[in-house]
């Protein structure tokens, strides 16, 4: 899959893109945002490259998203249901590209093949109620705030809430 605009473009990660994941996968300041525990093996994230980044059969699909021939982050779809036309998505752009717009950019264009493309109905996503950039970037977006888990995410400080997000296909609505 490759999608663009003349600003960003996302591909299908490949094996060869395991390095630059693995290192964004075990950057620590983001696991609190990212749900990450322990971290990844090289060889785990080759194999989920190899094996499971399948949207069809898996249910999941990692893109790159990428700015000229330099790869700046990455965007999920995950929990894929062609049943009820839905899907969740997720973001990590590197430290070195944030506050750019490319997030936003990234977010819009994945929504607009899922909504144009794959006919869903709706996509979601989850922010935790400590990371106000997401939920105001989602937001921005059309995203509406859906719901809360309270007390649902442990953090040294104690629980903390996390946000559920949804975005309609205004032509499902």
């Amino acid at each position: 899959m490759f999608i663009e605009t003349d600003r960003i473009a996302l591909r299908s990660a490949e094996p060869e893109d395991a390095a630059q994941i693995y290192a964004w996968e075990n950057d620590r300041s983001i696991w609190r945002v990212s749900g990450t525990f322990v971290p990844y093996t090289h060889f785990q994230i080759e194999q989920f490259l190899l094996n499971s980044n399948d949207l069809f059969s898996q249910q999941q699909l990692r893109l790159v998203i990428c700015q000229g021939k330099t790869d700046i982050g990455c965007i999920d779809i995950f929990d894929y249901d062609s049943i009820n036309e839905r899907a969740g998505i997720g973001i990590l752009i590197d430290s070195k590209f944030r506050h750019q717009g490319y997030a936003k950019d990234a977010i819009s264009l994945l929504v607009d093949y899922l909504f144009n493309n794959l006919m869903l109905k709706q996509v979601h996503c989850t922010v935790d109620a400590l990371n106000e950039e997401s939920q105001h970037l989602f937001k921005s977006l059309g995203f509406e705030l859906c719901g809360c888990r309270k007390q649902w995410l442990k953090t040294p400080d104690g629980f903390i809430d996390e946000y559920l997000f949804q975005l309609i296909n205004p032509k499902h609505a």
